[in-house]
């Protein structure tokens, strides 16, 4: 029982930083209907920033990751400005070459910068607690925290702000935004930012208990992409809840099956879904 409690516990950890990531993904597409490869390099560039902050600037963790949050939301800013906005009136597939060819150029980037060296960030937030029975560390505890608490934030402000209401009819219906006088270039460049931003987040939170490298976000935007399929195209209930299904899927699968075929079980777990629920859990616009 404490072994499957365990599980559980880290399950919740993983799929807090999945469903975080999977939710910037799943934002962007849902306005704009473009399927950011390029995300994975952002979830990258987070990671750095927050360590080189600390490392190098001397900043505090959480004062790095703030740091992190503005430069990686102002970079994914950059990217719909310089690339996506342009290429607004041009066949889909160039979205998705451009996206592509994003994610290389940030990768190859980082390599130069910050060489090809995996690395590991230090936390305040090391220690060891007991609690009912688990041994946990404050950095894990505070992932499930933190990312529930961001996720609640983004809820409300969706739900309760009219610039949140703004994304919502957005993502419903683009032409009736622009009739109805919704500046759907400014809602664009929000909604990049937010994505950029719970992207930095997602890496700062898990890589002090993970590495940090160059190409840190491809498993994680692969598994993205495959939660909100799961969860259902430009869904943030259904981005949320996939990535915790996909979390405590692996989490209890590396545990009672093995560990060799965690990262199989994502798309062991695609098909399946979308074997009985083509559409995804919840249909697209499901904001």
């Amino acid at each position: 029982m404490e072994l499957l409690l365990q599980q559980l516990f880290n399950g919740l950890t993983i799929g807090s930083v999945y469903a975080l990531v999977a939710l910037g993904l799943t934002l962007v597409y849902g306005i704009l209907h473009i399927p950011n490869f390029a995300h994975g390099a952002l979830y990258m560039v987070g990671g750095y920033i927050t360590l080189i902050m600390m490392t190098e600037a001397g900043l505090h963790y959480i004062l790095a990751m703030v740091v992190s949050i503005c430069v990686v939301g102002l970079l994914s800013v950059l990217m719909e400005r310089l690339v996506f906005y342009p290429l607004r009136h041009s066949p889909p597939i160039q979205d998705k070459v451009a996206a592509i060819g994003i994610l290389l150029f940030l990768e190859a980037l980082a390599q130069f910068i910050w060489g090809a060296d995996y690395r590991q960030m230090s936390t305040p937030f090391g220690q060891v607690v007991e609690v009912f029975g688990l041994t946990l560390t404050l950095q894990r505890i505070l992932i499930v925290f933190a990312a529930i608490a961001v996720m609640i934030l983004l809820y409300w402000f969706l739900k309760k702000t009219f610039t949140g209401s703004t994304i919502i009819a957005m993502a419903q219906n683009r032409e009736g935004a622009q009739l109805v006088g919704i500046n759907t270039h400014k809602v664009a460049i929000l909604t990049f930012f937010i994505a950029g931003a719970l992207a930095a987040i997602g890496a700062s939170l898990t890589s002090p208990i993970n590495l940090v490298f160059p190409g840190m976000g491809h498993l994680v935007i692969l598994k993205a992409f495959v939660i909100i399929i799961i969860g259902g195209m430009g869904s943030i209930p259904g981005a949320i809840l996939g990535g915790y299904i996909l979390g405590f899927t692996e989490s209890l699968g590396a545990t009672y099956l093995s560990a060799d075929y965690k990262d199989i079980i994502a798309f062991v777990l695609l098909i399946l879904i979308l074997s009985i629920k083509p559409q995804g859990i919840f249909s697209k616009g499901g904001v």
